[in-house]
């Protein structure tokens, strides 16, 4: 069953055409990849998704993104209750300058809760949801700093998963991150599956083919195609996707 929909959806910044048509169906609890060269629309297209392009002044979007039936580019959809359904996590881990506890709390603390009780079981379970509950629960009070690289990472994971979301968008979670630390985050996304829609744009084809069910392949803003994983890297159904995963450019 599918939980987004996006429909005849066009993107300019300016007077630069960076989304053209696109449609698709994002199923539910599924791993969605996004590939692709690098300025080809993907990491557009997720920012359309939790609306963080409205941030950018000279954006117009025509088209419908609909979560649940509801388009979310209707005016009356309150942002910021939407990006309580959405979390994102970005390319370089993003630790506030706070404690580890204090990164997981902030979120619940700023949608309105207070009770210490309240914000512990959600700190211990955002961080064993991200994997990481066991390498720092002795160490909340420390600045999350002084984690390391894929450790941080997964505190963003868990500060995201802290809201309660029902979507998880990921821009290249792993691309500053070291082979260990990208299978452990990989593992994670696979964990997460179950609980959550997650939405990844990753530069790295293998990650693609390893933790995705379905993938899109993206190019000068448009979607080449869309398929289920295994089928986009064994048998693609266009030549620009079997040029691209074969190495002939990008």
């Amino acid at each position: 069953m599918s939980i987004v929909q996006i429909k005849d959806l066009d993107l300019y910044y300016g007077e630069f055409h960076a989304l053209k048509n696109v449609s698709m169906n994002i199923n539910e609890k599924s791993i969605t990849a996004f590939i692709g060269p690098s300025g080809c629309g993907k990491s557009t297209l997720l920012r359309t998704l939790n609306r963080m392009n409205d941030m950018i002044d000279s954006v117009k979007i025509s088209g419908a993104v609909s979560i649940n039936g509801t388009n979310i580019y209707n005016p009356t959809v309150n942002v910021e209750l939407l990006r309580k359904e959405i979390g994102m996590v970005f390319q370089q881990p993003n630790p506030f300058p706070k404690s580890i506890y204090e990164n997981v709390a902030y979120g619940p603390k700023i949608h309105g809760i207070r009770n210490k009780k309240e914000l512990d079981e959600i700190v211990e379970n955002s961080l064993r949801g991200a994997a990481l509950w066991d390498e720092v629960k002795d160490d909340l009070k420390k600045s999350a700093y002084g984690l390391s690289g894929g450790q941080q990472q997964r505190l963003c994971i868990a500060r995201a998963l802290a809201i309660n979301p029902r979507i998880l968008l990921m821009d290249e979670p792993t691309s500053a991150l070291d082979p260990i630390s990208t299978l452990k985050i990989e593992e994670l996304i696979q964990e997460l599956k179950e609980d959550y829609t997650i939405i990844i744009v990753t530069h790295n084809m293998q990650q693609a083919a390893r933790v995705s069910d379905q993938t899109a392949f993206f190019l000068n803003g448009e979607v080449i195609e869309f398929s289920d994983t295994s089928m986009l890297f064994s048998n693609p159904s266009e030549k620009k996707t079997e040029d691209y995963i074969t190495g002939r450019f990008g």
